[in-house]
């Protein structure tokens, strides 16, 4: 059964087809075809083979028609059967679509990263060698702009280095992670969220609890990103004002109950177990306090400074 990791990660590519082709080129410098679009496309691969092989995600790039298909496999473990399946999956591809194929592995574990790499014999000196990308190839991301425009990678670049040995840089992009997933549905926020604080190592979890604020540039473009978002849900309240209001209200409530558990989840990082009567003043809180508490959050040294004004 895959596992949670696993799973997690597949669904960062499934979220972002395009963030398949970016790693390509921009981590592992494979030249790619002039393309416009890229889709999810079946990983069952039972054309041409039985129906056991199938693949963890496939990718493909649209000019038009299809000009190149991206087999993706996430692999937590060295497994020998791969060196059987893998030829499988990117030829049956190939059969399928008439165009160009790559295997890309990802990987969290630089020691299989290493394993994956190793080219395999097909035979007769034909040889087969896989696209691999391990923990130590993904860019670290840590321009809160670059991870807003691509929240994927960024989380992606948080899981991927959260274990740094500096734990400043690992703390510079996990904060801009994030940042990304404001903004996002309340489903994607929570999980990218809960994924990044995963990744911590405890070096960075207590470079974030005792992160002095004047040495941090970055919270203020933090602040800044959620006092927009806040403008911005204000505007489209008003508009909505007197139009559908009680599927407006519901929309409301809804968004100010997936920010109030990003918030919860981001305070509990911060600062540990939360009482109970903090989590239900943050759970009864609106939208625009709640983005105050956001705000203040990554700046103040108790739960008292973030509900001091409040």
């Amino acid at each position: 059964m895959p596992s949670q990791l696993h799973e997690a990660l597949l669904l960062l590519f499934r979220n972002r087809p395009a963030l398949a082709p970016e790693l390509l080129r921009d981590a592992l410098h494979v030249p790619l075809p002039r393309f416009t679009e890229a889709r999810i496309e079946s990983a069952e691969l039972t054309d041409v083979q039985p129906a056991e092989y199938r693949a963890d995600l496939v990718v493909l790039l649209y000019e038009g028609t299809p000009v190149l298909g991206i087999v993706v496999e996430v692999q937590l473990g060295a497994d020998a059967d791969k060196a059987f399946s893998w030829p499988v999956y990117v030829a049956a591809l190939r059969a399928r679509i008439r165009c160009p194929v790559c295997l890309l592995v990802v990987t969290a574990d630089e020691a299989v990263a290493r394993w994956a790499a190793q080219t395999i014999e097909l035979g007769g000196g034909n040889r087969f060698a896989p696209l691999v990308l391990g923990p130590s190839g993904v860019p670290e991301v840590t321009d809160a702009a670059a991870a807003c425009r691509d929240p994927e990678l960024a989380v992606l670049s948080a899981m991927a280095h959260g274990q740094d040995a500096d734990p400043q840089k690992a703390l510079r992009i996990a904060l801009a992670a994030m940042a990304a997933s404001v903004g996002l549905d309340a489903e994607r926020s929570t999980l990218y969220f809960d994924l990044v604080a995963a990744s911590l190592s405890a070096a960075v979890r207590e470079a974030l609890t005792s992160m002095d604020p004047a040495k941090y540039e970055y919270q203020s473009e933090f602040a800044r990103r959620y006092r927009a978002q806040g403008i911005a849900e204000g505007e489209a309240r008003g508009k909505a004002e007197g139009k559908a209001e009680g599927k407006a209200e519901g929309k409301a409530e809804g968004k100010a109950e997936g920010k109030a558990e990003l918030v919860l989840k981001q305070l509990a990082l911060r600062f540990g177990l939360l009482p109970a009567d903090v989590i239900e003043r943050v759970r009864a809180a609106p939208v625009g306090e709640l983005d105050r508490f956001a705000e203040r959050l990554l700046s103040a040294r108790s739960l008292a400074e973030v509900f001091a004004h409040s």
